[in-house]
């Protein structure tokens, strides 16, 4: 079965940087979608971030595009999501996805992490 850890999450002042970290377990990590969303109290859950893992290739998306870079560690089964000049808007719980896929990322993932929140204060 496929599990996603998430981690990183802590308590910031505005305009500083964060890296948090998705660590994936039973499956090869290979062809896969690993895409990172976030959640804040009363609003919809948007994606923030995806990467294809086979060929490396990332995508920041939404309002945190301009700040932030997906990577794929260079050896072990980790996908880092970085967000620098950070808001109080930021502040959110951080959910990190997986799906196999053939080529790129659809936008649909089968598996989830349980979170790892972050707080922004300014």
């Amino acid at each position: 079965q496929v599990q996603l850890v998430e981690s990183g999450g802590e308590s910031v002042q505005a305009g500083g940087s964060l890296i948090l970290s998705c660590a994936a377990s039973g499956y090869s990590y290979n062809d896969y979608c690993v895409g990172w969303f976030r959640q804040a109290p009363g609003k919809e859950r948007e994606e923030v971030a995806r990467i294809y893992t086979k060929y490396r290739l990332g995508y920041c998306l939404t309002s945190v595009r301009d700040r932030c870079t997906i990577s794929r560690d260079d050896a072990k089964p980790i996908v880092h999501l970085q967000i620098n000049s950070l808001k109080p808007e930021d502040t959110a719980m951080y959910y990190c996805a997986a799906a196999r896929e053939r080529g790129s990322c659809s936008g649909r993932y089968d598996y989830w992490g349980q979170g790892t929140q972050v707080t922004v204060s300014s």
